[in-house]
């Protein structure tokens, strides 16, 4: 089954959906999505993997999900966290000027590649991180839109195929479907 975990930014999200994963079982892929590019990015990295069980498998991937999730097939769960930082990801490696240009077919190849993840972990336990756009303003340039209308879409697309979705607000986790 497929577990979607949102919320907006250090809700506590990451830490529920680590608790969900190991409720599965021992064997864990953490697929691992963020880029350290700064030394703050540097010790959100550091305090998620000191509070991940050692014993857990790890694959870092920022951009491809797919060649990730196809390996090890003899998990128990795999973890994604999370869906908003591979959305980033994958925006930042268009070119500035083709932000706009590109708008609609950006938002389609994410939701085609997002569907194959899907795929892919349909038949499996799975926990997906992801961050809620929809409780913001919109945003102010044609960057900060795409991402959210990107993710935004993603978020439901992923959320209709999950048996369940959880919503943390403040650490406190609300079952939202399941």
């Amino acid at each position: 089954m497929i577990r979607l975990v949102t919320g907006g930014v250090r809700s506590g999200k990451s830490r529920f959906a680590e608790e969900l994963a190991e409720g599965i079982g021992k064997r864990i892929l953490y697929v691992a999505t963020g880029v350290v590019t700064d030394e703050e990015m540097e010790r959100r990295v550091r305090r998620h993997r000191e509070r991940r069980p050692r014993e857990w498998g790890l694959a870092e991937e920022p951009l491809h999900l797919v060649r990730a999730l196809t390996g090890p097939q003899e998990m128990d769960a795999i973890l994604v966290d999370c869906l908003s930082t591979w959305v980033a990801n994958r925006l930042m490696q268009l070119p500035e000027e083709d932000w706009e240009q590109r708008r609609y077919s950006f938002e389609r190849e994410m939701e085609e590649e997002m569907e194959r993840v899907l795929d892919v972990l349909t038949g499996r336990e799975a926990v997906l991180v992801t961050s809620e756009t929809g409780l913001g303003g919109v945003a102010m340039s044609p960057l900060g839109r795409l991402f959210q209308d990107t993710l935004g879409g993603i978020n439901q697309q992923v959320a209709q195929r999950a048996g369940e979705v959880w919503m943390v607000v403040s650490g406190v986790p609300w079952k939202v479907k399941g």
